[in-house]
């Protein structure tokens, strides 16, 4: 099975952020993960729209695009217009009032959907989604900042997660606190991809070269 990589890039050097997307796509990075926060859903304002449409014409890897917004419908169009068939926008379902009428306009627009849901979240919760929907974004973390803690009692979730997952076929991927020890745990179990933060992958003062590699070696 091969594992996904996907760099976060609100952790990147914004000072030289075309070299930083130029050396990870050359380090053999999978895709570039784009957090969208509005300072509302999240008590913190993270990459913007510009952000995400200076790396979409940077490089021909995937995008995924993380939204945490309140009420993604209202600006879902400038998102999807911004993409390209095979980026994929996820979605907090808490943070809109019928999410499953923002996951059809991203479908309909071609764009591939996904779930995002939080450590205090239950997979009972969006359990009916994920029959339109395949990726599933779990939250090790709080959203809204990088560089914190693995919640212990986020490992239950996941339990649960691998045993639902041949009946619904969705992929599983990780976001926070993606170190060492739990890519080689939890990758044979089931986890499909892995966001890469300040953990593993950024400001480290090593060539991403050879870190991404050290990190797919991880997951064999």
């Amino acid at each position: 099975m091969k594992y996904e990589l996907m760099a976060s890039m609100m952790c990147a050097d914004y000072r030289n952020l075309e070299r930083e997307v130029r050396e990870l796509e050359e380090a053999g990075i999978d895709s570039f993960h784009i957090d969208i926060m509005d300072g509302r859903y999240v008590r913190n304002f993270a990459m913007s729209l510009n952000d995400l449409r200076c790396i979409r014409a940077l490089t021909d890897k995937p995008l995924d695009v993380h939204l945490m917004v309140e009420h993604p419908l209202n600006t879902i169009n400038l998102f999807t217009s911004s993409l390209r068939p095979g980026d994929t926008i996820y979605i907090h379902p808490e943070a809109e009032f019928h999410p499953s009428t923002t996951l059809q306009m991203i479908i309909d627009s071609g764009i591939t959907p996904g779930i995002a849901i939080n450590p205090g979240t239950s997979f009972e919760n969006v359990r009916m989604l994920m029959r339109i929907v395949n990726k599933l974004l779990v939250m090790s973390v709080n959203p809204g900042n990088a560089s914190q803690m693995f919640l212990p009692y986020v490992k239950e979730k996941y339990i649960q997660l691998f045993k639902e997952q041949p009946e619904l076929g969705f992929d599983i991927y990780w976001d926070g606190a993606c170190g060492a020890d739990k890519i080689k745990e939890y990758a044979p179990l089931g986890v499909k991809g892995f966001v890469l933060g300040t953990t593993l992958l950024f400001g480290k003062g090593r060539p991403y070269g050879e870190i991404i590699p050290e990190i797919r070696g991880l997951c064999d």
